[in-house]
């Protein structure tokens, strides 16, 4: 709790908690007031207007509807994408950490493979080999396979520091095993680590969902904000200057990415003693 009024007392928290946990309100609210239509009942590019808050897309659907059904597609792949990447990356990185010897070279050795490839570069290619069957699901597991790397380093080298601390000793003495002093004695101390780590693998998500799916490669049997953006690209929405068909989106997926990257450096600000205030 002490904790928490602290990330309170923090403007930058404020602001990116108000900004981020609108954007879910609004993705699981609002087709409670609005009603979801994604029937091609209007023009191509039907300007807003009376019926039409935002327009309409190139097969004349509500782009309204579609913002909504995106939005709810782009936080899902976040989510998983973001809960896959931190489980893996904390497992890997707290027990190379505290094993230490050839188990965490190995462990490490891993990860650095994965570090040299370019995460973004085999996500495409995996991505490009289920041409018909690219779901939100199979999008966020490939994002959550592919980007553990980063997170296994930086929980890696917290869990080495503390392997040597005095109540690890003790543990020991009391013939605590490996996974014991894991979960009981280091977890513990690094759960808000770890979850900052969370807050920017689910930004980390979000944009890579968008980005693959912005030159074709995203979920074929849904929307999502990348996906509206590809739509608008391939059929003249730029050149024609429909700003309603691709504007909108890209202030969704900026204001969600900058609402998570506020929302850790707050939380850095407080959990870091070095930079505790």
């Amino acid at each position: 709790m002490k904790l928490l009024r602290n990330l309170l007392k923090s403007p930058m928290f404020v602001i990116g908690a108000t900004i981020f946990f609108g954007t879910m309100l609004f993705a699981l609210v609002a087709p409670l007031f609005y009603n979801l239509n994604l029937a091609t009942d209007h023009a191509r590019y039907a300007p807003p207007g009376e019926g039409l808050l935002l327009g309409a897309d190139n097969l004349g659907r509500d782009y309204v509807s579609l913002l909504i059904k995106g939005l709810r597609s782009s936080l899902y792949v976040g989510f998983l994408a973001g809960i896959i990447a931190t489980t893996v990356g904390t497992l890997v990185g707290i027990y190379g950490g505290f094993k230490g010897g050839l188990v965490d070279d190995i462990l490490n050795m891993l990860t650095n493979l994965f570090i040299v490839i370019p995460s973004i570069i085999v996500l495409i290619l995996i991505s490009a080999t289920f041409p018909e069957g690219r779901s939100l699901t199979l999008i966020g597991l490939i994002i959550g396979c592919t980007t553990w790397t980063w997170s296994a380093r930086a929980v890696r080298a917290q869990a080495a520091s503390l392997k040597s601390r005095d109540h690890i000793a003790l543990a020991r003495i009391n013939g605590d095993g490996t996974l014991a002093i894991i979960m009981k004695h280091i977890l513990p101390y690094l759960l808000s680590y770890v979850f900052m780590v969370f807050i920017l693998q689910i930004a980390s998500g979000i944009l890579s969902e968008s980005a693959i799916s912005m030159i074709g490669l995203g979920p074929a049997d849904t929307q999502s904000l990348g996906v509206i953006l590809n739509d608008a690209k391939a059929n003249g929405a730029l050149n024609g200057g429909y700003w309603y068909a691709f504007f909108p989106s890209t202030i969704l997926i900026t204001l969600i990415v900058f609402a998570l990257y506020l929302i850790n450096t707050s939380m850095e600000g407080v959990f870091n003693p070095r930079l505790r205030k």
